[in-house]
């Protein structure tokens, strides 16, 4: 990936194109996640509001084994937010310029201990599933803040209920401004760029699930290598950015 390219992606200068080429990949991220999520332990993990009601459900009839696992993914999903939060906070703090790439690189390790422990002998212990739920969860959790925070609210893209409402918003607006114009001779409100920018994000996330499900039938656990790669690319340039001003630090001004 270009460097200028890669340091517009995640650095802290931020811009509507950026967030936008952000939220494909981590969409796509998202959608294998879930692929893999599914493969191993057979539960989806970027959306908590499956996992609320499954958890009411569980304790309804007893099953609170169940259910306290449910509970680990739910608190698993909010740890995950709020490291995303106090990466972010630190690193401003510091002036880094990695703020926004420091909770990918996090996504990423937890993703290959995902992989690691799934590839392993712990893929046949009883600790598997809810290790498995509690790391998946973590990476979501920490993705959707991450998203959230960069965009305003703007762009989610570990569950799919908000983009699809939005874009059912956004068509209501342009059949609204069609009806305008030709009754009224005046446009009403829409915007045909933001339906564009929700359906390819809508489209990265079933993109990144069918790849995940394919990736993880074939290859197994070895599939989260792909993923943490595509994580650690767009993280990558502001990393370096960081440690090259931490060895010129080092060094002195007088250093050559």
């Amino acid at each position: 990936m270009p460097v200028d390219y890669g340091r517009r992606l995640t650095g802290r200068e931020r811009s509507t194109d950026a967030n936008r080429h952000l939220g494909y990949a981590l969409a796509f991220v998202a959608g294998a996640t879930n692929a893999g999520g599914y493969h191993a332990i057979r539960q989806y993990v970027s959306h908590m509001t499956g996992i609320v009601a499954t958890i009411a459900s569980q304790l309804s009839t007893g099953a609170f084994a169940a259910a306290t696992a449910g509970a680990l993914g739910l608190a698993s999903f909010m740890a995950g937010a709020a490291c995303c939060a106090m990466l972010v906070l630190d690193a401003r703090r510091r002036g880094l310029h990695s703020e926004f790439a420091l909770p990918l690189i996090v996504e990423a390790g937890a993703l290959l201990c995902f992989g690691a422990l799934g590839s392993g002998l712990l893929a046949s212990h009883a600790l598997f599933a809810p290790l498995a739920l509690a790391l998946l969860c973590f990476s979501m959790g920490l993705q959707n803040a991450l998203i959230t925070k960069i965009s305003r609210a703007e762009i989610r893209t570990t569950h799919m209920t908000g983009i699809v409402t939005d874009i059912g918003i956004e068509l209501g607006k342009l059949a609204n401004r069609r009806i305008d114009a030709t009754l009224h001779g005046r446009a009403g409100a829409g915007r045909l760029d933001r339906l564009q920018t929700l359906a390819s994000i809508g489209g990265s996330f079933l993109a990144g699930a069918f790849a995940g499900a394919l990736g993880f039938a074939q290859l197994g656990y070895a599939c989260t290598i792909a993923l943490a790669l595509v994580l650690l690319a767009a993280a990558i340039v502001p990393i370096v950015d960081d440690t090259s001003a931490w060895l010129r630090d080092r060094r002195g001004p007088d250093a050559p």
